[in-house]
This record gives C-alpha cells, sequence and structure tokens, in this order.
C-alpha cells in the first residue's frame, strides 16, 4: 500500500462508525473517515493520536482517492434513504470490482434490491450484520456478511481481525447470497427481543409477585449465570440490579420509566415470519410487548382505575422452590426463542436461496 493510502473507507461518525475505525486502526489498518457534517470528523480526529492511523476525508472524491483498488467502502449510516444517496454518490466514483459493505440494520429486502443493482454494474455489495453494540463495535463484534462471496473474500482479513474470538476462531462467516446476513441480524435481533422480555417477566415475577428487593434480585440472577441459564444477558441483569443512581443513592432500576424502545428489527423479523408462515409467538409476543410498553399514558390511567396486586405467589421457605422452577421455565423461554428463530432461518434460506449454515449461525 502506498504511503498516505488507507486500507479502507469508512462513512458515518456516529458511535458505531467512530469504534470500528478505532478497532480497525487497532489491528493495523489504515482508516480514511468520512461524515456528512465535517464538525463531527474534526471532533472526532481531534481526540486522536495523530499517527494513530485514522486519516480524514473531507469529501466523497478525497475518501475514494485515498484507497488502492479494490477499494473497500464500509457504509455505517441509518437504514433507508440515506443508504441509498451515499450508493448513489459513492459508485459514481468507484470501479467495477471495488467492494462497498452496508454496517447499519437495513431491511433484508432493500439490501437485496442494492446488491442486485451493484452487481448489474460490476460492484461486489455485503450486507453486514453487526452484533455487540458500542463495546462490541470497540473490542470485537460478532459479524455477519451476506452477498458477493467474492467481494467478502476480498474483506475478510479484515473483518477477521477486528471480530471478536472465541475458541481461537473469529465471530465472522460468510452467510450466504444476497441478504443472508442482514436477515440473520434480522432474526439475531427478534431473538434478542425474545430473551429480554422473558427476563423482564421473570423479575416481575420476583420482584412483584414474591416481593424480592433488588439486592435479592441481584442475587438470584448471579445464581442464574452460573448454571445452564449462562449468558451475557443473564450476567448484566444481575449487574444491573446493584446499580444505584448517583444522585439519590437509590436502585437505578427503580427510578427508570418502564417503557422499551425499539428500531423495527423485531417487527421486521415477525412479519417475514408471516410472510413466511413460520410460527415465532415468543418474538411475536415481545414485539407486542414493546408496544404495549410504550403507551405509558394508557396504562398509568388504567393503573389508577384497577390497581395492580402486590406479593401474590405462595411462598415456600425463602421461595426456593418456586425460584427454582422459575429458572427451568426461563430456561425453556430461552431454548423456544432460539428454536424459533432457527426455523425462521431455515424457511427463509429454502425460500431466497440464502443456503445459511445454521450451524454457523
Amino acid at each position: 500500500m502506498k504511503q498516505g493510502r488507507a486500507h479502507l473507507g469508512l462513512v458515518g461518525l456516529g458511535v458505531m462508525g467512530q469504534n470500528l475505525a478505532l478497532n480497525f486502526a487497532d489491528h493495523g489498518f489504515r482508516v480514511a473517515v468520512f461524515n456528512r457534517s465535517p464538525e463531527k470528523t474534526r471532533e472526532f480526529l481531534q481526540r486522536l493520536d495523530p499517527e494513530r492511523g485514522i486519516v480524514p476525508a473531507w469529501t466523497p472524491e478525497e475518501l475514494v482517492a485515498r484507497l488502492d483498488p479494490p477499494r473497500v467502502i464500509l457504509l455505517m449510516v441509518a437504514a433507508g434513504p440515506a443508504v441509498d444517496e451515499l450508493l448513489d454518490r459513492f459508485t459514481q466514483l468507484l470501479a467495477p470490482g471495488d467492494v462497498v459493505l452496508d454496517g447499519g440494520n437495513s431491511h433484508f429486502r432493500d439490501t437485496q434490491r442494492r446488491g442486485a443493482a451493484l452487481a448489474g454494474r460490476g460492484f461486489r455489495f455485503l450486507g453486514l450484520g453487526i452484533s455487540g453494540g458500542e463495546l462490541g463495535a470497540r473490542y470485537g463484534p460478532c459479524l455477519m456478511p451476506g452477498g458477493d462471496e467474492a467481494g467478502y473474500e476480498l474483506v475478510r482479513p479484515l473483518l477477521e481481525k477486528i471480530a471478536a474470538w472465541v475458541n481461537g476462531e473469529p465471530c465472522v462467516a460468510y452467510l450466504g447470497p444476497g441478504a443472508a446476513g442482514h436477515f440473520v441480524k434480522m432474526v439475531h435481533n427478534g431473538i434478542e427481543y425474545a430473551l429480554e422480555q422473558l427476563l423482564a417477566e421473570a423479575y416481575d415475577l420476583l420482584h412483584r409477585g414474591l416481593g424480592l428487593n433488588y439486592q435479592e434480585l441481584a442475587e438470584i440472577f448471579t445464581k442464574f449465570n452460573e448454571g445452564e441459564l449462562r449468558s451475557y444477558l443473564v450476567e448484566i441483569t444481575g449487574q444491573i440490579f446493584r446499580r444505584r443512581d448517583p444522585q439519590t443513592g437509590q436502585p437505578l432500576v427503580a427510578l427508570i420509566r418502564d417503557v422499551a424502545g425499539q428500531k423495527g428489527t423485531g417487527i421486521w423479523t415477525s412479519q417475514a415470519a408471516l410472510d413466511l408462515g413460520v410460527p415465532i409467538p415468543t418474538i411475536d409476543m415481545a414485539v407486542a410487548l414493546r408496544h404495549l410498553s410504550a403507551r405509558w399514558e394508557e396504562r398509568q390511567a388504567a393503573a389508577a382505575l384497577l390497581p395492580g396486586p402486590g406479593p401474590f405467589l405462595p411462598q415456600d421457605p425463602e421461595g426456593l422452590g418456586f425460584i427454582d422452577k422459575l429458572a427451568q421455565a426461563l430456561y425453556a423461554g430461552m431454548v423456544m426463542a432460539f428454536a424459533q428463530g432457527l426455523a425462521l432461518l431455515r424457511r427463509a434460506s429454502e425460500e431466497y436461496g440464502y443456503g445459511v449454515d445454521l450451524e454457523t449461525v
């Protein structure tokens, strides 16, 4: 690579884009970054050592000029029209054989459409699912690429370096043509919705049902994480119950409004399952309950008329029998959520020709 050149161009300097740029740089890759707002680029670079390996591009033309063919550009922008606008702009500057990755949560049908259109012009397009949130992007995400297989082979060394590693293997694998990567990421998010809802219901039964306090809840979920329920979500649930608000000293959970947001991928999972005739009731209900939680004012009005009960579950000594049964029910619910998600992936793979290897997923 010529001096001053970059291994890849990254477009979009939100938190995810910034953290991915830092991750690439940590692994020895030189990254050229571009953002529609020059001020955001300037603010990001001011925090970095000039020798970090991250260089600015103030225009799309400058970004492309910093890359050697076959060029690699990673889009980290919000799903929707912004992706199409950037693709239109950059493909006027790129050449056949160059690789473009969409690292946002784009709808799989949009990814399918874009990939087909760009392939017709000789570009290599990949939809890249990214899991792990802001910390994952910074220190090692799980990556779910799908699309042009030759394009994947070109970017594979980059992706494997920045991905999380488990048991000596990188958490990245080519999942199939077209929108396979973004479809898998969509279902991943749907399963996550279900797991979070199951945890919320377990919390409600223990807190309102048995009347347990937050310290007791923290101990129970920490214990859950030592057995067959061991997972990241169960681990952080136990940690959350120990967090206290620095201003009031009260348990943080007690101060948080019970409203769950969503970005649409859970809804898309339910819609895709309906289209394909695959029942995913645990995921569907998790999506519906997020909608219900968002109707906070209506729920408060109803609660004023119909106050709910206090602790109501029969207790044996310390409620241990019930807690053990709850752990078993929680485990069964999680297994069902995964089974439903994998059933949807299998059916979609048949219908859309993805050829997804469920064992790899």
